[in-house]
């Protein structure tokens, strides 16, 4: 049999390499999911990381230290063990320069007097060395014309810190601050809480400085991967929605696999089945032809598995710098390679092959030699296997979409996943009764095309098995594409919604007292404000203090979305998140507001809104307060170029003088978009790759079908069609086949999509509700009808370049 093996690979060499290419691309699929994964996490991690430069371990809880006592703990073991430890920690307090104020909610850092361990970029001077030195931003700097050399007050009263300016900072993680200074005075001048510490080991023992600190501190000590990652998903509320990403894409993948290599090894036995029956003729048994056949399948495998992650890693590198080019290297980081998924989609190549190899060949040697070399009779809805083919088809449709309907009631994502992969298991069973049933259809509809299109159309509905197995890889691109894109169109509108809900304004300016014009026109003035809202209010007497309070007019409701969290009853205030401070033991019910013109008493109602220090009132009670509001707010509107942070900062230098608070939602607005616009790349590189994968899965049915039926397009020449006739009509058939199951797809997609918005979605967005992208679906099929007319345009080629004579002696 090694001889017949030999054979058998050095015959079939052309008919190999569609499957050899079906395995490569599905081993260099999951490698490529994990390049763009690496390329998604590392964009959202890359601002996380560059806290800790150089720190192999990192001590706290989430956002904090478990104990105050931790910060001195961690420092002493790190002098025990002649280490470099450096706390990180972020406080708002008063900052008063050399001409006055700087502000009284300045954002104060801590910067390490360690090179190695310092976060913030020093664009000019250099780096505090003691703890009377300060760094401070470029932009800082600027807008309150402060040199090197300068002295700065940080704090208030007999807190007060008196430090030099030495250096000047660029961009800096998001645990700087606009001015950053050494720990020990930004613990003495603030009330600044630890986040949490960097530790440096000095000697390598890395293990033993984790016990250390483990015996001595409460707070958790993990390694400083181990801490980004869970800060990551902590910055997505508990839902590591990458990771559930790529594991989706990794099992998706794995599925379109199986598919793939499957139809093309069913097709590749079933036209050698003569072949298969000669050797049984002439004496070799079952088991050596298995075996064969198996060996044959293995040696493929071990080829296409190893082409398939050098490709993976050719494929990875490229589309992450096609990615990082479009998106920007803010919006998507360098890729890297996991070993662990390599690995995996390496022996996940060889056992895929295998076991697609395995049934198509046990089916084929089930049949005796005597019957194989006879005309095999396509099994339809009147054979036996047809009949239990589509009953098997139904039971298993039936069971998955019962388990999809429970996954959505108990909100299972890994129910889900299964149950939608066995219900495309089911859709693909009785592919050969549906494909023929949509064919028909879009035949009729597409008769006055001509007469290769209706023999093209005559050719796909003739044999439901082979046009199943054509359109299965292309259906399965074009539904994950639809789910894809549908999930993520749905998902980024509830996200907007509940940005816009939350963050009503891009900045609101308040808490001053009444705004006088000149101010209002300066901040008009600034670059990046597209409009500014002024909110007439008053101030107010209650129980904890004065309160301002506004009540926004229905213009400026409707230019900001007209949001009803913005509208207050008539008996009602709305306490800002802003305010919750000023509420020693929270937002009571009931509030009574007074003033000279009268007192009212409202219920009190706390929402997460970024208006602002000013709480929001009705029309009607601001009358009752005040016969003569004044301007208590702005309300600010940035153009689409602004930069949150830049001009949150020239805001507050615009208004320094005048005591009004800045809040800075844009800020926070453009690092969700940020976030969102990662997952949508990696998104699209990974539906690029499906395209690619489907585009070869339709070209090696397509091809195999046409050197299967190398006889029968001879004749079609022997009886007058030319060879462009015969080009045109299977260019039809593929473009038939690939545009039902693009129909079928979208359809699928659209659906699996709202049984993903229900089960994953909805429990953690509330409201969330089914968008459809039509115009992108439009796009989709569209797509893929011409994917499918451009794979099979090249096996039509080879297909009529074969003379009718040569045909009709092909066996």
């Amino acid at each position: 049999m090694r001889t017949v093996l030999l054979a058998s690979l050095r015959t079939y060499t052309r008919r190999y390499v569609a499957a050899l290419l079906a395995v490569t691309i599905a081993v260099a699929f999951v490698v490529v999911i994990d390049a763009l994964g690496s390329g998604a996490r590392n964009a959202i991690a890359v601002t996380v990381e560059k806290a800790y430069p150089d720190a192999e371990l990192i001590v706290g809880d989430g956002y904090w230290m478990a104990e105050e006592e931790d910060v001195a703990r961690t420092l002493a073991v790190a002098r025990e063990r002649g280490d470099r430890a450096s706390v990180l920690a972020t406080a708002r307090g008063q900052v008063d320069g050399p001409s006055g104020s700087l502000g009284d909610d300045v954002r104060i850092g801590s910067v390490s007097t360690d090179s190695d361990l310092r976060s913030q970029e020093i664009a000019d001077g250099r780096a505090p060395r003691t703890d009377d030195e300060a760094l401070m931003t470029r932009a800082m700097a600027g807008t309150h014309e402060i040199g090197l050399g300068d002295r700065i007050t940080v704090g208030s009263g007999d807190l007060a810190r008196e430090l030099t300016v030495v250096g000047l900072s660029g961009p800096s993680s998001p645990t700087g601050g606009d001015v950053d200074v050494p720990w020990p005075a930004l613990q003495a001048a603030t009330e600044a809480m630890a986040e949490s510490v960097a530790y440096d080991v000095r000697d390598g023992d890395v293990a033993g400085a984790q016990q250390a600190l483990s015996e001595a501190v409460e707070s958790r000590v993990q390694s400083r991967d181990d801490y980004v990652a869970e800060r990551i998903v902590a910055m997505n509320d508990g839902v590591d929605i990458l990771a559930t990403l790529l594991l989706l894409f990794a099992a998706v993948a794995g599925f379109v696999a199986v598919l793939v290599i499957a139809n093309t090894f069913t097709i590749l036995f079933a036209q050698r089945s003569r072949d298969f029956a000669l050797l049984r003729c002439v004496g070799a048994t079952r088991r050596q032809v298995l075996r064969s056949v198996r060996v044959e399948a293995l040696v493929l495998a071990l080829l296409a598995a190893t082409i398939g992650v050098a490709a993976g890693i050719a494929g990875g590198l490229g589309l992450g710098a096609l990615i990082r080019a479009f998106a920007g290297e803010e919006n998507f980081g360098a890729v890297s390679f996991s070993p662990v998924w390599m690995g995996a989609a390496f022996v996940g190549g060889l056992l895929t092959t295998v076991v697609a190899a395995w049934f198509p060949t046990r089916s084929v040697l089930r049949v005796s030699p005597l019957a194989a070399l006879r005309p095999a009779e396509q099994p339809t809805a009147r054979t036996t296997s047809g009949r239990v083919r589509i009953a098997l088809g139904l039971l298993v449709t039936a069971a998955s979409t019962a388990g999809l309907v429970i996954a959505a009631t108990v909100t299972s994502m890994e129910l889900m996943l299964v149950a939608g992969m066995t219900s495309f298991v089911g859709i693909l069973l009785l592919g050969p009764v549906l494909v023929p049933a949509m064919l028909r259809l879009v035949g009729r509809a597409g008769g006055r095309a001509g007469g290769p299109f209706r023999v093209a159309a005559a050719n796909a509905v003739r044999n439901p098995q082979r046009s199943a197995a054509t359109t299965a890889s292309l259906l399965v691109g074009v539904t994950l594409a639809t789910a894809v894109l549908t999930g993520m169109t749905s998902s980024r509108q509830v996200v907007d919604q509940d940005m816009n809900a939350e963050y009503p304004v891009d900045y609101a300016l308040a808490g001053g007292g009444p705004i006088a014009a000149e101010t209002i026109e300066r901040v008009r003035g600034l670059r990046g404000v597209d409009e500014v809202l002024p909110v007439a209010g008053t101030v107010v007497k209650t129980e904890m203090g004065r309160l301002p309070v506004i009540a926004p007019s229905d213009a400026a409701r409707a230019r900001t979305f007209d949001a009803g969290s913005t509208r207050a009853h008539d008996a009602e205030v709305i306490v800002p998140h802003a305010l919750l401070s000023t509420f020693d033991e929270g937002v009571p019910e009931r509030l009574t507001l007074r003033t000279q013109a009268g007192t009212v008493t409202v219920d009190a109602r706390l929402e997460a809104l970024g208006s602002g220090v000013a709480a929001i009132v009705s029309p009607a009670v601001l009358e009752q307060l005040t016969t003569e509001p004044t301007t208590q707010a702005l309300w600010i509107l940035a153009d689409d170029k602004a930069d949150g942070d830049q001009l949150g900062e020239a805001l507050r230098t615009a208004t320094r003088s005048t005591g009004l608070e800045v809040t800075n939602n844009l800020e926070d607005k453009q690092w969700v978009a940020t976030q969102l616009d990662v997952l949508v790349w990696a998104v699209l590189g990974l539906l690029g790759v499906g395209v690619v994968i489907a585009l070869v899965g339709i070209a090696n049915t397509v091809g195999l079908s046409i050197l299967e039926r190398s006889r029968e397009h001879a004749l079609l020449r022997a009886l007058g069609l030319t060879r462009r006739g015969l080009r045109r009509m299977l260019a039809a058939e593929g473009m038939l086949l690939a545009l039902v199951a693009a129909v079928l797809g979208t359809g699928l997609g659209v659906l699996y999509a709202w049984f993903g918005m229900r089960t994953v979605v909805e429990p953690v967005m509330e409201g969330a509700q089914l968008v459809v992208p039509w115009a992108q679906l439009a796009a989709v099929l569209v797509v893929a009808a011409l994917s499918g007319l451009l794979a099979s345009t090249l096996p039509a080629r080879r297909g009529a370049r074969i003379s009718p004579a040569e045909g009709l002696t092909l066996d």
